[in-house]
């Protein structure tokens, strides 16, 4: 906007003007200052000192010194958690417990305590007035707990269980004296209070005792008749009489049986085999026989002489025949005798049937007299259960009754408390601090003097002055031009000159070579071009230099320029000749980046001290260069890990293309630098303009050899 009312220009606040009449009434100041020293020096010196002393107290459950050993219930311990330790505060700011205190150091007699005995003359007018409640119409001791109350503080430390009794007077002997008799009578009192619990338990808990200790004979008495009168004779813990012996009964059942099944089971099996017409000599219960072990003996001697004799005598031979007979007998022998045991073991069958249904007669009768005794059991227990409440009971009131009776000893019931900080008498006043006062004063006094002062300046007006406009909000354009698209390369404005007017002329289409002619207030040195890499916010920089080493010589002279402004700054030398490299590094052999980015270096191996100034270097490397480009895509990782640490990294390509130096950047995110020593105005163009096909409108354009800088504008043709 062109039309600005200059009536109603914005305004600056001028500093130097602030501080140079700050400067020039420094007379007055310190003049005032100086009475103020003296007067808070002489005010602070006439106050009455105040002693200010501190007692602390650990809030803790002790145990009592016991006289029978292990009475103690850990679980009837009190809980110190937060509302309790507050609850002690309160009890130290009790009107009681300071009661106390005052009477045993006998502070109703110190005039400090009841100043209001002898009232002054502006107190009396007051009162005179009706401003102030007459102090006199107060007891005695109400005005000297109010004193107290006054001087006191009692408070919790921060996250702890310690309490602080803090106390101020006048006399620094009687500032330690009466917090450390707060503790005492607190404790004191604390004590007491457990002493006359324990006092009361024990008068309550004799008469409870003996007559609980009647009860539980009584009781135990029901049980011994009841169990007596129904026959609940006990034969263990758990069991009585009738439930053992269905037990028993049940046992012996079971084993009948068993015994029963197993005889019926090896009868049938013999009767089967005899039936049959098997050998019955294989079966347990026949070769278990003692006359069957006998038969088969002499059988096998008979089958022994039969094949002897065969051998030497013909089958139709007498002897050989009436071996043959015996065998036979001894055969039906065999078979006679498992007759008998099938019998014997039919009968022993019989026998446990018979012996089963006596014991189911038992049983039966056994599981009558269980029921009964199961109807009677209810009726004891119930005795049971309250003969053993009151047993229990009566343990209970006779443990607590020892433990009571144990704590009866004064000694024997501790406070829940203890000192950890005992109060002594201070040196050293708490107030007034003279020569804290004194300083806070003068400083107090000074500061606002100067305050004033710039005040008065601003409200004058002679601390203000026009605000310089902003050149683009002067320079806005009248009408709109429609043009061609054109690239502009960016260019550090100068502090000491205004932009230069070859803006104007972005809106008419010239040729390239035109463009870069040079106007002697578009040439900035490389001062400039490091202020400017400053006050921007890319922190990479990468510099091209088309004409070799005399470019990577200027961006070196620009490493080491930005290096004396305080800057951290860092050159990563990617030229194949390695000039900046032989320039700062002190050693020509030592690793750099082509190491880097083979792997054969660690990162810290590779920064180095440039040797004439504060900035560092990353040299070129003894590594292969053709293998080292193959991670050439490493290089804008290494460059953001470096922008960490670095104010400014520089990565000084060479006379690189522009698509090499695309493929390793970000377009807005990183400067383009053409370090080019009495540039060729028709070069420069050509380079520009390859940059431009690539998206790089904005470079900035360093001429080395004469320490300046043009900024000039490439258009696509």
């Amino acid at each position: 906007m062109t039309g600005v009312d200059k009536r109603h220009q914005d305004v600056d606040i001028d500093l130097v003007q602030l501080f140079r009449a700050v400067w020039q009434r420094k007379a007055a100041l310190l003049a005032a200052t100086a009475i103020v020293t003296v007067a808070a020096f002489a005010g602070a010196s006439m106050i009455s000192p105040r002693y200010k002393a501190e007692t602390r107290i650990l809030i803790e459950a002790r145990q009592p010194v016991l006289t029978a050993p292990g009475t103690l219930n850990m679980e009837n311990q009190p809980v110190l958690d937060e509302l309790n330790i507050v609850s002690q505060v309160q009890l130290l700011r009790s009107t009681d417990l300071i009661r106390q205190v005052a009477k045993d150091l006998k502070l109703f007699e110190l005039r400090e305590f009841d100043p209001d005995t002898d009232p002054s003359a502006i107190s009396d007018l007051l009162v005179m007035l009706g401003l102030k409640k007459n102090p006199l119409d107060m007891k005695p001791e109400d005005r000297v707990l109010k004193a107290f109350q006054e001087k006191l503080q009692v408070y919790q430390v921060e996250k702890s269980r310690v309490i602080g009794i803090e106390f101020t007077s006048k006399d620094a002997q009687l500032a330690a004296a009466i917090p450390n008799k707060m503790a005492e009578v607190y404790r004191s009192v604390q004590s007491g209070a457990k002493l006359d619990s324990t006092s009361e338990a024990a008068r309550w808990l004799e008469p409870e005792i003996a007559n609980l200790r009647e009860k539980v004979g009584e009781a135990e008495k029901k049980v011994a008749d009841y169990r007596s009168s129904a026959g609940l004779l006990r034969t263990s813990e758990t069991a009585n009489f009738a439930t053992t012996q269905l037990n028993d009964i049940s046992v012996e059942l079971s084993r009948v049986r068993a015994q029963r099944a197993d005889a019926e089971a090896k009868a049938e099996n013999l009767r089967t085999a005899l039936k049959a017409g098997r050998p019955t000599d294989t079966l347990d219960v026949v070769t278990n026989s003692p006359v069957v072990q006998r038969l088969k003996e002499n059988e096998s001697q008979l089958r022994a002489q039969l094949n002897d004799l065969s051998t030497t005598l013909l089958d139709g031979h007498p002897r050989l025949k009436a071996i043959r007979a015996q065998l036979t007998g001894l055969r039906e022998q065999i078979v006679a005798e498992s007759n008998k045991v099938a019998a014997s073991l039919e009968n022993e069958a019989a026998v446990a049937r018979l012996r089963e249904q006596q014991l189911l007669g038992q049983l039966n009768q056994a599981k009558a007299e269980s029921a009964r005794a199961g109807d009677e059991e209810v009726g004891l227990k119930a005795l049971e259960r309250e003969a053993a409440a009151q047993r229990q009971l009566l343990e209970t009131y006779l443990a607590r009754y020892r433990e009571a009776t144990s704590k009866l000893d004064p000694n024997a019931s501790p406070a829940d408390a203890r000192v950890i900080s005992q109060a002594t008498p201070p040196l050293e006043p708490s107030f007034p601090k003279v020569i804290p006062i004194t300083v806070v004063a003068a400083l107090a006094t000074l500061i606002l003097g100067a305050v004033i002062v710039m005040l008065s300046e601003l409200f004058s007006g002679r601390a203000l002055r026009p605000s310089v406009p902003d050149i683009e909000d002067e320079a806005q354009p009248s009408e709109t031009v429609h043009r061609e698209p054109a690239h502009v390369t960016k260019t550090p404005p100068p502090r000491e000159m205004p932009v230069p007017s070859i803006l104007n002329e972005l809106d008419r289409p010239r040729a390239v070579e035109e463009t870069l002619e040079p106007e002697e207030d578009d040439q900035f040195s490389i001062e400039t071009v490091a202020r400017y890499i400053l006050d921007g916010s890319a922190k990479i920089v990468f510099a091209i230099s088309p004409t070799g080493d005399d470019g990577a010589a200027a961006t070196v002279m620009l490493v080491r320029e930005l290096a004396s402004a305080n800057t951290r700054v860092i050159l990563i030398d990617m030229t194949g000749s390695g000039c900046p490299t032989a320039l700062m590094s002190p050693d020509p052999d030592l690793p750099g980046i082509t190491d880097l980015l083979c792997g054969e270096a660690a990162f810290a191996d590779v920064i180095h001290a440039d040797r004439l100034s504060e900035a560092d270097i990353i040299p070129q490397g003894m590594s292969d260069p053709h293998r080292a480009m193959r991670a050439a895509e490493r290089l804008s990782m290494i460059a953001d890990a470096l922008a960490d640490a670095y104010d400014v990294v520089i990565v000084e390509c060479g006379p690189a293309n522009a698509q090499a130096v695309a493929r390793l950047s970000r377009n807005g995110e990183h400067e383009v630098l053409l370090s080019a020593p009495d540039p060729d105005k028709r070069q420069l163009a050509a380079i520009m303009d390859e940059f431009a096909k690539v998206g790089y409108d904005d470079l900035v354009l360093m001429t080395g050899g004469s320490k300046r800088v043009r900024r000039g504008r490439a258009r696509a043709a």
